[in-house]
């Protein structure tokens, strides 16, 4: 498949964006300036930089607790991101949802979700209506390893098979459910060995390597497009950090040689070789872009830092209910 240099520069660009806003988000949640849990995404930017670019605005996508990588690969402004992590009222939910509940309806991102598992059930409705709606958008459900063993997403995979909808599951295998690693969780190797069950084709693929990704999922989103119905797209991967936050907190799950093994397959720097050997950027170019983004980032914390917290009267604000006639 013929990736345009256009498109390859892309890729990088969406990369380099999510690891440097994870990174500047883990070092100020080690300096106590962000509430809350975090779970960064670093190591895993292949999946959703290869997956996004592969979308319109008005297709929609589905994320996890791990859901900032998600959100920045679709085009998520960095301050309104910073500005949510920090809870002030400029962030993308006012402050309100912080890390585990970040979204962006204008983009087609549903919001990232603290429930494992649970991204795919509405990442199928998205579906559906568009299907109903007849407006050619696709939904695109981000999980990981670990969600494949919750009854939601068996739920949301069989009605989406049965309804034949226009829906990509993405797996982003990264052999870790929290500390426990998968085979401890399923007698099986692949994931993808779940998708025949349901009657939809899986693919595995490098996860770490964004060209791989992004093939994969413009044939799953251009099938899904064409009405043929769900794909399942499992990406072996791998996050760098501990399940939340970047310290260890005493819990030694992974020895320090797999991670340090893991990292010389860096989907960031590994990509940047193959670009500069093939001609398509240059050293000067590639340092640009993370002196271009870096100041970005800057500019975000900064934003973030002078914004305002909500106002207590704003509590009540945005959170809506339906009750039931009386009878």
């Amino acid at each position: 498949m013929d990736i345009t240099p256009e498109v390859q520069r892309d890729l990088h660009r969406r990369m380099v964006r999510i690891r440097l806003f994870e990174e500047a988000a883990g070092r100020l949640a080690e300096s106590a300036k962000l509430p809350g849990f975090l779970h960064l995404y670093v190591g895993e930017e292949a999946v959703a930089s290869g997956v996004c670019a592969a979308l319109t605005d008005a297709d929609q996508i589905t994320s996890t607790h791990r859901g900032h990588g998600h959100l920045v690969a679709k085009g998520g402004d960095f301050r309104r991101m910073m500005a949510e992590l920090m809870g002030k009222s400029t962030g993308y939910c006012h402050g309100k949802g912080g890390s585990m509940h970040i979204s962006d309806l204008s983009l087609g991102m549903l919001g990232a979700n603290g429930i494992v598992g649970a991204g795919a059930p509405i990442a199928v409705g998205a579906a559906f209506t568009n299907k109903y709606l007849a407006n050619g958008n696709v939904a695109v459900a981000f999980f990981g390893d670990g969600a494949t063993n919750i009854g939601a997403f068996h739920e949301a995979a069989n009605m989406a098979c049965a309804l034949h909808l226009p829906i990509v599951f993405a797996c982003e295998n990264n052999e870790y459910g929290e500390f426990t690693p998968r085979h401890m969780t399923m007698a099986i190797t692949d994931i993808v060995d779940r998708a025949v069950g349901y009657g939809m084709p899986g693919v595995i693929v490098d996860g770490m390597d964004v060209i791989a990704v992004h093939e994969a999922a413009l044939e799953a989103v251009a099938r899904a497009r064409r009405g043929e119905g769900p794909s399942l797209i499992e990406a072996k991967t791998y996050r760098f950090y501990n399940h939340h936050g970047v310290q260890n907190l005493g819990l030694k799950y992974r020895t320090d040689d797999e991670v340090a093994e893991a990292k010389l397959r860096d989907p960031i720097f590994t990509y940047e070789e193959r670009l500069i050997e093939a001609g398509t950027m240059s050293r000067a170019d590639v340092d640009a872009v993370w002196a271009q983004l870096n100041a970005d980032i800057e500019d975000a914390i900064r934003f973030a830092e002078e914004s305002p917290l909500p106002e207590p009267s704003e509590m009540m604000a945005d959170i809506y209910t339906v009750t039931g006639a009386a009878r």
